[in-house]
């Protein structure tokens, strides 16, 4: 189907797509950490203090989203989404009037589940569900949303901060939350297929069949995704958390820093949909094991970089992989493990890129405590990508005969 007719006769469902990932930016690290400066001064909080309360209420939403995720196997994305954004609203305004410290991992958690958590994996589910044939395109198109917050929303709520409390912004960022609710509602009085839950042939995945979570915990190809699916959750997060640490580092201003944002944005957008085009021509097994690469690039080049050229460089390697891996490994779950029960198979996965979101800034929040400089965490960022690149190959390749074995 040519991209334009596919734009057009499914505008009303991508359009829910691409509002719950814009939406779950409200949780995101790169939203957060735009006020982490005012937060540690405020609460007289360390790097690493700051960072273990996020990897706190961050695990915690982890924990929650094994269960919680499944939810999507048995009701709509029209009664869990509002319900999402009320917990959503009701955090960030928390975060607006909370006075003390210790509150602060019940935020995060809140923050943290409803975002990155329940929102992006609604999104997941229902592109995913809706879409067969043109998965990928959905899945490239609904994640705009992301993208379109994670390039706007840190230059403008930084820009903001020069004028207005941070606490005022996040009352603002509670009222958006809450607006989002009433746009859902109307955008979902039809779903697309109200018999996505059926289990067709179409949506059959390894053996010919639809996987239990059961089934595929015990399958060697989940436990050789994990290592795929912590990375990218536990660094990007990290670098993005500690953005301001590394505006100094690097002696430029956070505002510059955060301006390089939109060509991070672009260049990923470029990404997501060249990975969504050619999981509709190639498969998945086919695209899944390079997207990681670009990665080690990446965090080599932060590594060593001493100026906004070089920074620029490391921002377009890291968009590559963070553009596909927003629609690749989203992908592979339908593929590998069929549709029937993506819900609680996917919310696995979810629950362990959430965790590992929690690692990250954890454990580089406490290397600079202990003064091991961010730039040679980098070094050892770039060593871990090339492990879970080769994991995640071995895995896929042993697997893929199990994608043409009949019943």
């Amino acid at each position: 189907m040519p991209i334009l007719a596919f734009l057009r006769d499914n505008a009303r469902w991508l359009t829910v797509g691409v509002l719950l990932t814009f939406l779950s930016s409200f949780g995101q690290t790169y939203f957060i950490s735009v006020f982490a400066g005012e937060i540690r001064a405020d609460f007289g909080l360390s790097h690493g203090e700051w960072g273990a309360i996020y990897a706190a209420g961050t695990t915690a939403s982890a924990l929650l989203m094994v269960w919680a995720g499944g939810l999507t196997d048995l009701f709509r994305v029209r009664v869990l989404a509002p319900a999402v954004l009320l917990l959503m609203t009701g955090a960030c305004l928390f975060m607006a009037l909370n006075p003390v410290w210790w509150l602060l991992p019940v935020i995060v958690f809140a923050l943290r589940f409803s975002g990155q958590g329940m929102m992006s994996h609604l999104a997941v589910i229902a592109m995913a569900r809706w879409f067969v044939a043109t998965r990928g395109k959905a899945l490239s198109v609904a994640t705009l949303g992301n993208a379109i917050g994670e390039s706007l929303l840190p230059i403008v709520f930084v820009a903001l901060l020069i004028t207005y409390d941070w606490r005022t912004l996040w009352v603002v960022a509670g009222v958006a939350a809450l607006i989002g609710i009433p746009l859902l509602l109307l955008l979902l009085r039809k779903e697309r297929t109200p018999q996505s839950w059926a289990q067709t042939s179409q949506s059959l995945g390894m053996r010919g069949q639809h996987w239990t979570r059961g089934e595929a915990l015990r399958h060697f190809l989940f436990w050789f995704m994990v290592p795929a699916l912590l990375g990218p959750s536990a660094f990007n997060t990290a670098f993005f958390f500690h953005q301001v640490h590394i505006a100094e580092v690097k002696a430029v201003a956070h505002l510059d820093l955060v301006a390089m944002f939109p060509l991070y944005t672009v260049v990923g957008i470029g990404a997501m949909v060249l990975a969504g085009f050619l999981i509709d021509r190639l498969g998945t097994s086919r695209v899944l094991p390079f997207i990681q690469l670009p990665m080690i690039g990446a965090f080599l080049v932060f590594s060593v970089s001493d100026g906004p050229i070089l920074l620029l460089a490391g921002f377009v390697l890291l968009a590559l992989t963070t553009g596909a891996n927003s629609v690749v490994p989203n992908a592979f779950w339908a593929e590998f493990y069929g549709s029937a029960n993506m819900g609680s198979i996917k919310a696995m996965a979810a629950a362990i890129m959430v965790l590992g979101s929690a690692i990250g800034p954890g454990i580089t929040g406490i290397g600079i405590d202990l003064g091991i400089g961010i730039e040679t965490q980098f070094v050892m960022i770039a060593a871990y990508f090339t492990f879970s690149s080769l994991m995640m190959t071995i895995g896929v390749v042993r697997a893929r005969p199990e994608l043409s074995q009949p019943l």
